[in-house]
């Protein structure tokens, strides 16, 4: 037993204990906290808040009670020179397994101009209502569709995703739950042969099976913003720069005490975006949650059951680049070969999410490189989404483009 001791210590000679790193001269001391302060965070977000999860929806799950209850609903479709989607999507609403007579379509023209009003327009036969209004951006369109609604319910939905016939009736079952004042559906991409596309996939089967477990334990924070209802007496207007409406109007109902939740079943399709398309729609997003924080600083107290979560699972994502950064600035001061291994680990996954573009799809390390590329995009969107205290609102909207591929297939 004292040879195998020896032998042990003879094989790690030189290598300090992780105990020993605070013997150093100050700033290798500083160098080793900052850099585990950065670690811990970083895990916390990425693996740490999910495990946390799965064990609160195991050990204390809030089941949804649901009902299905024949409620009025008002279908909420705000678009902007939407000519190219706007017919399949009013068939697509019209198709909703849904009393029709229940059912009010109000398709809210933001000041566009090409034939969006008018292809609407050959739909009024069947019901659907034309809100034509100045030109001010989705929020000021929503906040005129909620002043017109009529329906107990509101709906609401974008103007390229297709809907799943029976995606209204299940998120109105989910509000025969008393203590549910809103729920959101979820996409569905229907993926084409692009590389960039697929590993969009990748991050929304990540995030929805993070939903499911924040419905299982609490609430959601966001919705999915093509696919969600809310209670109207919970609707709140919209601020008028605000990026995200899915966001505002789900925490309203959560702040007032109601749940918001996340039903599979209600369905939206759509093509996924290429990486780069993403990130400006994170950028977006992103942005919109320091708004949020603004509107709810409420937010902020973390030790409150919605703050806790709205820091771990959004605010944490947004601080997420910094700890990084942090990370990867005190790692060359911090005692080796722990250095080492710091240093070549983030070379790794840089190296990997940059070398991702060039690599063939049969290339052993695609699988690997394609989720280190994604990480690295929405860590980047993270850090630019703190443009929104520098610059208009309004210049973080892009036009998302998709394109469909042969070879179509769908991916949950």
């Amino acid at each position: 037993m004292r040879s195998v001791n020896l032998s042990f210590s003879h094989a790690f000679r030189g290598v300090p204990h992780p105990i020993d790193w605070y013997s150093g001269e100050p700033l290798n001391k500083l160098a080793v906290i900052l850099f585990l302060v950065g670690a811990w965070f970083a895990f916390y977000v990425v693996a740490g808040y999910p495990l946390l999860l799965t064990v609160l929806a195991r050990l204390r799950p809030r089941p949804v009670y649901k009902r299905f209850a024949e409620k009025s609903v008002t279908v909420l479709l705000a678009v902007y020179n939407g000519e190219k989607w706007i017919r399949a999507k009013l068939e697509s609403i019209l198709r909703l397994d849904y009393p029709r007579a229940r059912v009010q379509i109000l398709a809210i023209s933001d000041g566009s101009t090409d034939r969006t009003d008018e292809i609407v327009a050959e739909f009024q036969a069947e019901g659907v209502e034309l809100l034509r209004v100045p030109r001010g951006g989705k929020a000021a369109a929503l906040n005129a569709g909620m002043a017109h609604a009529t329906g107990e319910i509101l709906f609401f939905t974008d103007v390229r995703q297709q809907l799943e016939p029976e995606a209204l009736r299940y998120l109105v079952a989910c509000l025969g739950d008393p203590a549910v004042g809103g729920a959101s559906g979820q996409i569905v991409l229907v993926e084409s042969n692009g590389g960039g596309e697929a590993d969009v996939g990748l991050y929304w089967r990540f995030e929805k099976w993070l939903r499911d477990k924040l419905t299982a334990v609490d609430s959601l924070l966001v919705a999915t913003g093509c696919i969600y209802a809310l209670r109207r007496e919970l609707a709140r207007p919209l601020p008028e720069a605000a990026l995200i409406d899915d966001a505002y109007l789900p925490l309203a109902a959560i702040l007032a005490g109601y749940r918001f939740v996340f039903e599979r079943r209600a369905i939206a399709y759509d093509y996924p975006t290429q990486l780069e398309m993403e990130f400006q729609r994170k950028v977006r997003t992103l942005a919109g949650l320091l708004q949020v924080v603004g509107t709810y600083p409420r937010l902020l107290n973390v030790f409150t059951r919605v703050g806790f979560h709205f820091f771990s699972y959004k605010l944490g994502r947004l601080l997420l680049p910094y700890a990084l950064l942090l990370m990867a600035a005190s790692c060359f001061w911090i005692p080796r070969p722990w250095s080492d291994a710091a240093i070549g680990g983030q070379v790794l996954l840089y190296g990997l999410a940059a070398a991702d573009h060039w690599l063939p799809d049969s290339f052993a390390l695609k699988r690997l490189s394609a989720v280190c590329r994604t990480f690295v995009v929405l860590i980047a969107a993270a850090f630019c989404a703190g443009s929104i205290l520098f610059v208009p609102a309004g210049t973080l909207w892009k036009e998302t483009r998709v394109q469909a591929a042969s070879g179509i297939r769908v991916s949950e």
